[in-house]
């Protein structure tokens, strides 16, 4: 797993063996900012990479030009190692926290969302309910959401579908935080 684009184009990702991270694959990743770079994102971008495992998502947008990324997840260790990796702890915050249950963000709202959560789960609608009521979200933030492509994910109130993308098991939710 490698950076696609960007200051860190080819940068190795250290990821834990085993299954219990499923990172967004290169192609997808490569799919996802290519969409996002049509908003003109990430460029500037206050990014929340919620559910971030390894912090493939939000790293990919430091990369191409995000002003500061604020990684989210319960737990932290491989993200915190590539962080330290890329020595991006100046222009990242770390959290341990879980994304149905955020709190307070510790800085100003996200202009762009990254959400990768653990499939079949309910965690998305969820998710996307908490950090829009927790304050998170600027309005009008961009919300790009991975989920699985044959289990059907509300879309909570609050936000509107922009675009629907699919690539093999997954698909890509495209979102506008309208609250």
């Amino acid at each position: 797993m490698r950076i696609t684009t960007g200051i860190h184009k080819g940068r190795v990702l250290i990821s834990p063996p085993g299954d219990a991270i499923r990172p967004t694959s290169d192609k997808m990743r490569q799919a996802l900012f290519n969409i996002l770079g049509g908003y003109g994102l990430p460029v500037d971008a206050l990014v929340l990479d919620a559910f971030c495992g390894t912090g493939a998502l939000g790293l990919e947008a430091l990369s191409r030009g995000a002003a500061h990324v604020t990684f989210m997840d319960m737990d932290t260790k491989a993200c915190a190692a590539n962080i330290a990796a890329f020595k991006a702890e100046g222009s990242t915050t770390l959290l341990k926290r879980d994304a149905v249950k955020p709190g307070t963000p510790p800085g100003a709202p996200a202009t762009l969302l990254l959400a990768d959560p653990p499939y079949r789960k309910g965690l998305l609608p969820a998710s996307l309910t908490a950090l829009a009521q927790n304050g998170w979200l600027a309005p009008s933030a961009l919300c790009a959401c991975e989920a699985e492509r044959d289990h059907p994910t509300d879309i909570p109130s609050g936000y509107a579908l922009l675009d629907r993308r699919d690539y093999g098991a997954a698909c890509l939710l495209l979102l506008r935080h309208t609250g």
